[in-house]
């Protein structure tokens, strides 16, 4: 069963895009916590400013 170049070039195309989604999804995860600690970081860094 030979495959031709077109479907190999398909299937591998559908295996980059399977894995780049894979790793979307994980970081999907975790960025909300990267989000909110710089947030408080900005924040706490603003307020020792102002209290300086």
């Amino acid at each position: 069963m030979d495959k031709t170049l077109d479907i190999l070039k398909t299937e591998a195309e559908i295996a980059k895009l399977m894995a780049e989604t894979q790793k979307l999804n994980l970081e999907a995860r975790w960025m909300p916590f990267v989000w909110s600690g710089s947030i408080i970081a900005v924040a706490i860094a603003v307020a020792k400013y102002f209290a300086s």
